[in-house]
């Protein structure tokens, strides 16, 4: 049986469009919020069960259902980096024609533009914060790939939670809802400003800051309050920052507000 399904594995991963949900946290967030699971494979299903009456009882039976049981030399050699909860699958990415409509609908939350970001972590742990805070969405420019198996861990599959997508600058959803601020030390101080709604956010990349394509598509330059000498903060820091900032605005009527 093990052997039929490291097949129906391989022959799934071999398709582009389908995701690594590395760990239990990735698989019950993508199936709270509507992914398609193509596959679904443990280890430790004691474990798996244990984990699922603890911290999501509301998906133990589907859970219970959907795993298929695999030797831990199967799963290591499936999955190299072994998720310490013994529990992998693949699912189908995000209609892209659903999210660009999600991304160019009328909107009041912030979209969030990471532009030219280098680190695949950080793209997911700002994934992550937008799902949180409930941001209508996460668009990167430049060539990384925001549903990157290394993005898509650090947002504990939290994706499907929200729209991400990978656009040229020339294709950002229409700041016509709202301006385009980029974040930037020579930009006016957040904290004396409102966040118009449905604004958009753009943050540089981790080591050169915004690009001048997107210094010069932006509206309004904003700065985050920082110390002096201190040089930066970290991008999901930077993000938090300033969508805690927003919500603190937006009040109990903000998205991600409970």
């Amino acid at each position: 049986m093990s052997g039929d399904v490291v097949r129906q594995w391989r022959e799934a991963a071999a398709d582009d469009r389908a995701v690594l949900l590395d760990g239990f946290h990735a698989l019950k967030h993508a199936l709270r919020f509507g992914a398609r699971v193509r596959i679904a494979v443990t280890a430790s299903r004691d474990d798996v069960r244990a984990l699922a009456e603890e911290l999501a009882p509301d998906l133990a039976a589907r859970l219970a259902g959907l795993l298929t049981d695999v030797s831990d030399r199967e799963l290591r050699d499936l999955v190299p980096r072994r998720h310490p909860t013994g529990v992998a699958a693949l699912a189908d990415r995000a209609d892209a024609a659903s999210v660009r409509a999600a991304l160019r609908a009328p909107r009041t939350a912030p979209v969030v533009v990471l532009d030219n970001p280098r680190n695949l972590g950080n793209v997911g742990a700002v994934v992550r914060l937008a799902a949180g805070m409930g941001a209508t969405g996460v668009v990167t420019t430049g060539d990384a790939d925001p549903w990157h198996a290394n993005a898509v861990r650090g947002a504990a599959g939290l994706h499907y939670a929200t729209a991400v997508a990978r656009l040229p600058l020339g294709d950002l959803p229409d700041a016509a809802p709202g301006p385009l601020y980029a974040l930037d030390p020579a930009g006016d101080d957040l904290r004396t400003l409102r966040l118009p709604p449905g604004v958009l956010l753009a943050f540089g990349s981790e080591r050169h800051g915004i690009s001048p394509a997107m210094r010069g598509r932006a509206d309004r330059l904003v700065s985050l309050p920082m110390r002096p000498q201190v040089s930066s903060y970290n991008l999901a820091t930077s993000v938090a920052m300033a969508l805690y900032h927003w919500s603190l605005a937006a009040g109990p009527d903000a998205p991600g507000a409970r």
